[in-house]
């Protein structure tokens, strides 16, 4: 008994990558186009019509073969009645077959028709198990798909604000994963269209679940800064290529991520008090700031930003008096003028100097 017991426990506990992809169904999402329920119905309404008039068509081509209960033969309407009662399963038994052709028509043709339509009359529980292989097929096909992708660990204020970074500078939203714990904010990732998956990503399992072990890029953005210390270990194991980003609260615990395996750091408190600091005199590089970092339509990737960015700024290139403006410019991509540079620029180039 004891025996039986633990092997439950061992199966319980597998890893999640060792699971067939069915199994997997409410772990990993895939997204999917949404459709309303008005729509779903007027699909099954409009199958359903197919078949009948099929079997319809079957019927009228040997219509010969059929008699009513007066020995008469077959109309268009007749056939259409005697379709309709047959296929729904209701039979009163007033229109028979009576050749051997027709009998033969009755259990090749309209019984398969039969089943057919009553699968679309009882699809709504049907639709359930097609959903979950559906995704089961999905699960499969992306998880042999999925490559140089980007892992985003924590979907609270700073995972959901760099997704939507990634998403302004033209990331595609198949290309990022967002892992979690809370289901409800994985629904609100799913809405957007990036794929989800629920579960601690301090288990390794998770991650690969996640495809961290092929990502290009791992991006920690949890609330509590030992679970990132975790995370960035696991993370660093599993992809000892991939860029990983990870964010903390406190200053202390920014080498404990570096020695983890973290290539950047991101301290969000000292960094929004360095903010406020800045902003008690000078409020216009607040402004500056969140203008450089926030993406707009049609702006040109980080790399091609950086890029023009450094060319603006060149010495010898630009007017000190003017150097926000050309790094605005270039980040924009728009050629600003230069010898008219606006009032917040001129504002943030006189503190600046």
């Amino acid at each position: 008994m004891a025996g039986k017991l633990r092997a439950r426990l061992r199966n319980q506990e597998a890893a999640l990558t060792d699971r067939p992809d069915f199994a997997l169904v409410g772990v990993l999402r895939i997204p999917e186009v949404m459709r309303s329920p008005a729509s779903a119905i007027y699909r099954r309404v409009l199958m359903a019509v197919v078949v009948l008039m099929a079997a319809v068509v079957v019927i009228y081509l040997d219509r010969d073969g059929y008699r009513d209960a007066q020995e008469n033969e077959l109309s268009f309407l007749d056939c259409l009645y005697y379709a309709t009662v047959s296929l729904s399963t209701t039979g009163y038994g007033d229109i028979t077959p009576i050749t051997p052709s027709a009998r033969f028509i009755n259990v090749v043709v309209i019984t398969p028709l039969r089943v057919l339509f009553l699968i679309i009359l009882v699809g709504t529980t049907l639709s359930v198990l097609t959903e979950r292989s559906r995704q089961a097929f999905k699960i499969q096909r992306w998880r042999h798909a999925v490559r140089n992708h980007t892992v985003v660990v924590g979907y609270g204020t700073k995972g959901r604000t760099a997704v939507e970074a990634m998403l302004g500078d033209g990331v595609a939203a198949s290309d990022i994963v967002v892992v979690d714990t809370d289901a409800t904010v994985l629904e609100s990732a799913a809405s957007l269209g990036l794929v989800t998956v629920h579960g601690s990503a301090t288990k390794s399992d998770v991650l690969r679940l996640a495809g961290a072990q092929h990502a290009a890029a791992i991006i920690v953005a949890t609330n509590r800064d030992d679970t990132a210390v975790l995370v960035t270990l696991t993370a660093r194991e599993l992809a000892p290529k991939a860029k990983i980003v990870a964010s903390i609260r406190e200053t202390d615990n920014a080498h404990l991520l570096r020695q983890s395996g973290a290539d950047s750091v991101v301290v969000s408190s000292e960094t929004a008090g360095r903010l406020l600091g800045i902003a008690r005199t000078t409020p216009t590089v607040v402004e500056m700031v969140e203008d450089l970092l926030t993406p707009r339509p049609g702006s040109r990737s980080p790399n091609a930003r950086s890029n023009a960015t450094r060319s603006a700024v060149r010495p010898g290139t630009c007017p000190t008096s003017c150097w926000v403006s050309c790094v605005r410019a270039a980040w924009s991509g728009s050629a600003a003028p230069r010898s008219t540079p606006s009032r917040r620029t001129t504002a943030c180039s006189t503190s600046a100097a």
